[in-house]
């Protein structure tokens, strides 16, 4: 199979950080190591299945590490790769973008933004 070709370079963006979940996964990554079980706490509408089968594709991408500790019960952590960690700014600037479209919308982002990690940071 030849390269694949792009018409622009931000589809090979979206082609790795696209969708409904990855960008949320990751701004949440951005502020540290976490089990999949606290993604999936601050991520209670993402099933399961979904989000294993997005952290398995970031990893493959090269965006997330997931590390694994080898003791009983069994730990793993994902976290941004260094490479990963090249979206922050891209990742910041939609969270920004995002607050000030609420705040447009709604008047007050904590009318719609869920008690979420951020708001505990």
């Amino acid at each position: 199979m030849g390269k694949k070709k792009y018409n622009i370079s931000v589809e090979a963006t979206l082609e790795v950080i696209g969708g409904k979940w990855k960008c949320v996964i990751l701004c949440h990554l951005t502020h540290g190591k976490m089990r999949t079980s606290e993604l999936k706490r601050i991520m209670p509408s993402i099933t399961q299945k979904m989000l294993t089968q997005q952290l398995r594709e970031l990893e493959e991408d090269g965006i997330v590490n997931r590390i694994s500790y080898n003791q009983v019960p069994p730990k793993v952590e994902y976290e941004l790769s260094e490479y990963g960690c090249s979206l922050k700014g891209i990742l910041d600037s939609l969270c920004a973008w995002g607050e000030r479209h609420i705040i447009k919308e709604y008047g007050d982002k904590s009318a719609v933004l869920e008690d979420n990690i951020l708001n505990k940071l």
